[in-house]
């Protein structure tokens, strides 16, 4: 029997919903949102019964019965650290999703509202590999200062759909493969991923390679004078930090298109800005080779940005003397949701127990 999985991705003005018949994908839709109606919202889990609407219309749109389905599976959010997997959504899971901690986030929604859909069904709830995936080895969250610890926030969940495939096309079983993957976004995230497990990361929202909309890391002298400059609130630094840096500082935009056409016409000022953006992550995945002592079977660039074939190049040819590198454009964040719970339902894999998972340090 064909197992029919319904995933959903939230997004902060957007809901990405895909209903899968086995792996294949029936139907998918990206419904945006208004976003002064999203903004109206005091929480992110005051829009359960928002987005729930938007759903239930997109599935009675396609003729799709969510009764004829064996499992919902939603976005993985900002939890308390645990290992990469397929999490069964349970009551523990739900009260730190609506938690929103360490900040809210919309992907906190899609379990919440994926429960909701299963529950009343007797189906199971699914979130795969979410964003506070942490598998960092020790020695990767020393930072410099004691008062401070790396974290690890990242795209996992394309992160590790993109080493899957890359098996597959390497023939070899993906919790074999040493390779270095660079999921190049609106956030950069750059992490060696060792025998299954990112073992370090950069943090897209920290320090790492700038990008199109995030400033990445910044001199540490100069970031604590401007904090201390008078001119900006905490909530205003942030927004500068993460939204209003990178190509967006700069350039005035976040979009590569744009960035990539003003390059072409000759434009010298976002030609070395672009430059700049392919030597950092560059730099960054040269980086993670020595998490990896240099063994290294090949290098993935992932992500939206990796659709620009020029920038690509840029980083190829200072990279791939580590190793071959492998493009992956875009990312199937819904197909890879599907996948993580078709993986449970065919027993391939035993579903997580979040609260069994989260991983506890001083």
């Amino acid at each position: 029997m064909t197992a029919n999985v319904l995933a959903i991705n939230p997004g902060s003005t957007s809901t990405k919903i895909a209903w899968f018949a086995g792996e294949d994908c029936a139907w998918q839709e990206t419904v945006n949102h208004d976003p002064g109606e999203i903004s109206a919202f005091e929480k992110v889990a005051d829009q359960y019964e928002f987005r729930m609407k938007t759903i239930e219309d997109a599935a009675r749109s396609h003729r799709s019965d969510l009764d004829s389905l064996h499992a919902v599976v939603g976005r993985g959010g900002l939890l308390d650290p645990v290992p990469g997997g397929t999490y069964r959504v349970d009551k523990d899971l739900i009260s730190d999703l609506r938690r929103g901690k360490p900040w809210e986030h919309a992907s906190n929604l899609g379990g919440i509202i994926a429960d909701a859909i299963a529950g009343p069904r007797g189906i199971p709830a699914f979130i795969v590999d979410p964003v506070a995936v942490d598998e960092l080895e020790d020695i990767s969250r020393v930072t410099g200062l004691p008062e401070f610890s790396k974290r690890s926030l990242g795209h996992a969940l394309n992160v590790k759909a993109t080493v899957r495939r890359a098996a597959a096309d390497l023939a070899r079983p993906w919790d074999e493969l040493d390779v270095i993957v660079a999921h190049l976004g609106g956030g950069i995230t750059v992490c060696p991923h060792r025998h299954g497990r990112m073992i370090d990361t950069n943090n897209a929202n920290e320090f790492g390679p700038f990008s199109p909309e995030r400033a990445g890391g910044l001199p540490a002298g100069d970031l604590a004078r401007l904090c201390y400059s008078g001119n900006f609130s905490m909530l205003d630094l942030r927004k500068r930090l993460v939204g209003n840096g990178g190509l967006k500082g700069y350039l005035g935009t976040s979009d590569m298109r744009e960035v990539s056409s003003r390059v072409k016409k000759g434009d010298e000022e976002a030609a070395i800005v672009y430059r700049a953006m392919a030597l950092q992550i560059s730099k960054e995945i040269g980086a993670c080779s020595a998490s990896l002592f240099g063994k290294v079977d090949a290098i993935l660039l992932t992500g939206g940005v990796a659709h620009d074939s020029a920038f690509v190049e840029l980083i190829i040819s200072r990279v791939q003397w580590i190793a071959p590198v492998l493009i992956y454009p875009g990312e199937d964040e819904m197909s890879a949701l599907a996948q993580g719970a078709l993986r449970i339902l065919s027993g391939e894999e035993k579903a997580q127990i979040y609260r069994d998972c989260v991983i506890r340090r001083a």
